[in-house]
């Protein structure tokens, strides 16, 4: 019972707020950029301004988090991001929106850091993978919530802007109530994020955290355009999305488990291989539902496989700066695959989306196999 506790179940609650507007903004901003009739590469820059909005603020958070403690710092994130939402509004263009855009990214970029640290700092070796498991959950179900809103709700510009701005400031209200300390803060000025993206012991969960980002941030930033221009309404595309998202929850304990009993390397190895089987079945136009299911249930439980990988190679007082390599290194992966899949998909198909994802899969496979005598399957410590 004390591995919830009162701060990380507030902390939990402003994140899932946090979640339904980062989601239905996701979602809504690429249909909103469509129907004002912009390029398909215009609608891709848009969603890497979001991608290159986070690699700043992943960048910051640490210094912020050393400065201001973590409530503060949680704060100053969700301000940011309510004024990336408010900017929107102003007026639609794709010049203010690529600006509005970066500004949210590293709102959402500080939050994500913010709270992934306070998790695992409040954590030990032994809860720390159920906090994180939980930390996934709570963003997936937000996810899926937003996708449902998106399906069932008016999705005009100024219908969506008002009530996802006050979710946003809803989500600063739980950590009103509580205080999130960091006990190790003393030793974190010497950790720098860049020895971590170094460490060898740690590279494969590294590298997956790309490849994440690249499949994650080419299904949040295109699947809807691709769905758009195959003809599905609004409604219907965030159906398709929650669909995709909610593959992810069912599928996050069950393989958190498996990792934990089989080891990370061959879970990895079976996730990667579903994802390309996803992308063949989606270009070989199979039943949309199940290839999206399992295109969903393997991609967005890829992340925190290799996260929990890297995260077990390192002292507690590196936690935060792990966390921020880790997100840096997501964020460099979710800005290089909607830009340059954005491209393929103006210049020749609409495919070229699977086969992308399918063809960096298919890379990291093979790291997974080739690198299979040098890393040990390793075990959760608990």
């Amino acid at each position: 019972m004390t591995t919830y506790t009162r701060p990380v179940l507030l902390l939990l609650c402003g994140l899932l707020l946090l979640t339904l507007a980062i989601a239905v903004l996701n979602t809504l901003v690429p249909l909103w950029l469509a129907h004002e009739n912009l390029p398909t590469w215009q609608v891709g820059m848009v969603s890497s301004s979001y991608f290159t909005g986070n690699l700043l603020g992943t960048l910051l958070t640490g210094a912020l988090i050393k400065r201001f403690g973590f409530n503060y710092s949680y704060y100053i994130a969700s301000a940011i991001f309510a004024a990336g939402c408010v900017g929107l509004g102003i007026t639609v263009g794709f010049w203010s929106w690529l600006a509005w855009r970066f500004i949210a990214g590293v709102g959402c970029a500080m939050i994500w850091v913010v709270v992934e640290s306070a998790l695992m700092c409040s954590g030990t070796s032994r809860n720390r993978g159920r906090l994180l498991a939980a930390y996934m959950m709570v963003y997936y179900v937000g996810t899926v919530l937003g996708q449902l809103l998106v399906s069932k709700a008016p999705t005009g510009l100024m219908d969506v802007l008002p009530w996802v701005t006050g979710l946003v400031l809803a989500a600063i209200l739980p950590l009103l109530f509580t205080r999130i300390v960091n006990e190790h803060s003393e030793h974190q000025d010497a950790v720098q994020i860049w020895p971590m993206l170094r460490l060898r012991q740690a590279r494969l969960g590294v590298n997956g955290c790309i490849i994440s980002g690249i499949v994650l941030g080419s299904l949040y930033g295109l699947m809807p355009l691709y769905l758009n221009h195959q003809g599905f309404s609004d409604s219907g595309i965030g159906f398709w999305m929650a669909v995709m998202v909610s593959a992810g929850i069912v599928g996050q304990w069950p393989i958190g488990r498996l990792a934990d009993r089989f080891g990370r390397l061959l879970v990895l190895r079976v996730q990667v291989f579903v994802v390309i089987m996803g992308c063949m079945a989606m270009l070989s136009n199979a039943a949309m539902g199940p290839a999206l299911f399992i295109l969903g249930a393997a991609g967005f439980t890829l992340y925190p496989v290799a996260m929990a990988w890297a995260c077990e190679k390192v002292e507690h007082h590196q936690l935060v700066a792990m966390n921020q390599a880790l997100l840096l290194s997501y964020t460099i992966g979710s800005l290089l695959g909607p830009t340059f899949t954005a491209m393929l998909m103006q210049n020749y198909s609409d495919n070229l989306l699977f086969i992308m994802i399918a063809s960096v899969s298919f890379i990291y496979l093979l790291m997974l196999l080739r690198k299979a005598g040098e890393h040990p399957t390793p075990v959760a410590h608990a």
